[in-house]
């Protein structure tokens, strides 16, 4: 059964609906029963009553979220629920009291799917952090999780993984092939793939209609001696992860949580970038990655650049709001597939053919990019593959098993792989499909044995118990308290888009474990700055034991316009508080380097000068004051270094505006702009292109203001109705969107060798120069981008 809370002009009320299978769509479920949440309900905890109705709800993240929820919606009818510390280890119960709804429970044949409503004993720890339960229960938590070991023991499982780059085909063969050629069935499916769909539909918008199409080729594709239930699919764009599960085993798979990160040009497209997938299987916590890194042979600085990006970004919420988000390596297990796009650099085409025919793979190997920054530990730093014996997977002439023939004729390279980091992992086979034609890649796959951890009740109960009986002679007996390694900090030259980390430590210093939490200071919205995070910010302490603590200053979009002008500064003041104890206060100092991104165009038309040249105070006054002592420049002069570099070095780029730029190079074409030195710009045409566009990008007032946005709107489809509106915009915001169209005109001219058009500079340009003062529909999105076409097709006139 699933169980709803529903709200409706300020009523509530819970719906019980009956499924049949994995409820995907309404479609798949019935409602059974309504139960009003009025002054005559009640949830009780149920200890062997004879219940009318009963509910058991699993215990875990979900069920802790919901039951906040159901609380919230109670307390405007009654004093809010408090949940009883005897609960612990139990299950909750809801009971209607009104005498309509009290019906005799009925036999079930209980779902064994993953959305049942099935008691599952795996994620009992984890409960004990639900928002009704104070430091002593994160205390039990905590003991619970130290003594895992004491009432679980290591079962094996098989997880198939696999990877496949399908070159935007649609399937044409069966899959089994490659998903079930192994005698027994898997336990897990963990299948990851890339390229799903080239167009650009999928790209701007990224809806696909090869999503279903693969779907039903895996869910045809697997082991015929087994009943799977699908657990989670995501995709982005092109990169779709998908994750089965025998059905006898999903009713110990919960907390899923699915994220995505892409690491296309600005950082956020997703034709390259990863999707990830994770969950606790029995007591195991496990994240299954798949990623599309960059192309290209010479790229592997751009490929371990995506690879830090998707580690660093892809964060999974937790069910508690009040808990930290997990990352990919807070995890017992992670598996790690995709096309990660390393090549075999250093030999020409015909040395790796020639050792392939010989079957050579070890001689290959050592040539092999992904290996040698493995070993200089430049990304994958504790990940394990297993021995290659196969050869590449990539690349092929679709249809056939013959290496490419067209004029790039590539080197073939070991594309597709999958790694795995943690313990209790074997590998038992580790290979390529050759029997595969779809696509220009061949598909990979892995079966592993894994050890998961199962939780023995009895023992669990019997620990559980014990720590319980410990904490009660300890409780109330000491105040505590920690001591802090320092208290001031200060962050000296902050940049634009700069991660600057000083570390905190918070030591135990008392007699009793502690929990701490970095508490909002009064009239503010949060503990802090918003330039500024702690991480964790909040924790718990065992007696004698240690916490860093990073404090992260990171200065972006956001926050970068009031530092610019001097409006604010690098000043907080941090109070860490103690449960049942005191407050420490941590000062938080810096001092910020000005720049060009994030200040306004009429600002940097009134400056000659580099703005890190220019006395904070006179910016000040040129942004207040409109102070002027001569004429400004028609464009800032910093539009125009971007742009000429582009123009005169990069009208041919192969990829222009698509491919992301290096971090690294960024960070150098912004202190030129910023201090004038070098003279001209470095770094990359790539990354030239995209510090353009984070440019307009970060613009307090966008290129086209938010004053003439809804005009542009009503005039996209009319040529001349829109280059009145652009008549209308300030002096400097015209001259500067004229500059780039005309710019952007340019690059169409070399359509044949930049692969430009049209289409794809109007979704790239336009939500840049046409920014929504709220957020847009797709119908306002595609307005947007019809008024810009007016100004770089002529045909449209």
């Amino acid at each position: 059964r699933l169980l709803g809370l529903v709200e409706h002009t300020g009523a509530h009320a819970l719906f019980i609906f009956n499924h049949r299978r994995m409820a995907i769509t309404g479609e798949d479920v019935t409602l059974d029963e309504i139960i009003p949440i009025s002054h005559d309900f009640e949830i009780v905890e149920v200890r062997g009553l004879e219940l009318e109705l009963e509910v058991r709800l699993p215990f875990g993240s979900h069920t802790r979220l919901f039951l906040h929820e159901v609380n919230k919606a109670w307390s405007g009818k009654m004093q809010l629920l408090h949940l009883p510390g005897s609960c612990i280890g139990l299950f909750s119960g809801m009971l209607p009291t009104l005498p309509s709804l009290h019906r005799k429970g009925k036999g079930e044949d209980r779902n064994d799917l993953v959305r049942s409503s099935s008691h599952t004993m795996s994620n009992k720890a984890q409960m004990l952090t639900m928002p009704q339960f104070g430091l002593r229960d994160n205390l039990i938590r905590c003991e619970l999780l130290k003594s895992e070991e004491l009432y679980t023991y290591v079962k094996n499982f098989r997880f198939f993984v696999g990877t496949y780059n399908v070159n935007g085909q649609a399937p044409k063969e069966s899959l089994r092939p490659w998903l079930s050629y192994s005698p027994d069935p898997p336990d897990l499916y963990c299948m990851g793939f890339q390229e799903l769909d080239l167009s650009k539909e999928a790209f701007f918008f990224n809806d696909t209609p090869k999503e279903s199409e693969w779907m039903r080729a895996v869910s045809e594709g697997l082991h015929p001696d087994a009943k799977y239930a699908l657990v989670k699919l995501v995709r982005l764009v092109g990169i779709m992860l998908i994750f089965y599960v025998k059905k006898e085993h999903a009713s110990f798979i919960s907390e899923v949580e699915a994220e995505t990160v892409g690491t296309g040009i600005m950082g956020r497209m997703g034709n390259k970038g990863a999707v990830a997938i994770r969950f606790r299987f029995h007591n195991s916590d496990i994240c299954v990655v798949n990623s599309h890194l960059a192309a290209h042979i010479e790229e592997y600085e751009r490929r371990n650049q995506d690879f830090r990006e998707i580690c660093t970004r892809m964060q999974f919420r937790q069910g508690d709001s009040s808990l930290p988000t997990l990352s990919i390596m807070k995890h017992n297990i992670v598996l790690w597939l995709g096309d990660l796009n390393y090549r075999i650099s250093e030999l020409e085409v015909d040395e790796v053919k020639n050792l392939i025919a010989k079957k050579d793979f070890e001689t290959l190997h050592r040539y092999d990019q992904l290996k040698r920054q493995i070993d200089e530990e430049a990304v994958f730093k504790g990940f394990v593959e297993g021995e290659i014996a196969f050869q590449p997977t990539y690349k092929y002439d679709t249809g056939s098993d013959q290496w490419d023939t067209s004029e790039k004729c590539r080197v073939p390279a070991w594309c597709d792989r999958i790694l795995w980091k943690g313990k209790n992992v074997q590998q038992l086979t580790y290979q390529s499909h050759m029997t595969l034609k779809t696509s220009d890649h061949k598909p990979v796959s892995s079966l592993m044995e894994v050890g998961i951890k199962v939780v023995n009740e009895d023992l669990y109960k019997k620990t559980f118990e014990e720590i319980v009986r410990n904490l009660d002679k300890m409780e109330n007996e000491c105040i505590p308290s920690v001591s802090l390694s320092m208290r001031e900090f200060h962050f000296r030259d902050v940049k634009f888009m700069q991660r600057q980390v000083e570390m905190l430590t918070v030591f135990n210093d008392g007699q009793v474990p502690c929990q701490f939490e970095f508490i909002q200071k009064l009239d503010e919205p949060s503990y802090c700055k918003p330039w500024l995070t702690a991480n964790p910010c909040k924790g718990f302490l065992a007696q004698g034991s240690r916490m860093d603590i990073e404090l992260e200053v990171f200065v972006n979009r956001s926050t970068a316009t009031q530092l610019n002008s001097g409006c604010q500064q690098i000043e907080d003041i941090l109070v860490l508080h103690l449960d049942r104890g005191k407050d420490y206060f941590v000062s938080v100092t810096g001092n910020y380097l000005p720049s060009c991104f994030g200040t306004a165009l009429h600002t940097l038309c009134l400056l000659r000068e580099p703005i890190q040249e220019m006395p904070l105070e006179t910016i000040k006054e040129l942004d207040i004051n409109n102070l002027m002592t001569e004429k400004p420049l028609d464009i800032p002069k910093e539009i125009w270094m971007m742009v000429d570099h582009l123009y005169r070095n990069a009208s041919k780029q192969e990829d222009l505006m698509q491919q992301p730029g290096l971090r690294n190079e960024f960070e150098e074409i912004r202190d030129c702009l910023d201090t004038g030195t070098p003279d001209s710009l470095p770094g990359s045409n790539h990354s030239v292109a995209e510090a353009l566009l984070l440019f307009l990008e970060v613009l307090p007032e966008p290129v086209v203001t938010y004053s003439l946005y809804q005009q542009c709107l009503d005039s996209s489809s009319n040529h001349a109705l829109s280059k009145k509106v652009i008549s209308m915009l300030p002096q400097c915001h015209k001259n500067v969107f004229n500059y780039l169209t005309a710019f952007l005109r340019e690059l169409l001219k070399n359509s044949a060798h930049n692969h430009l058009d049209v289409n794809i500079l109007a979704t790239i340009f336009a939500p840049l120069l046409l920014r929504s003062p709220r957020k847009q529909d797709l119908g306002e999105k595609r307005k947007t981008q019809d008024f810009l076409r007016h100004f770089l097709d002529p045909d449209l006139k």
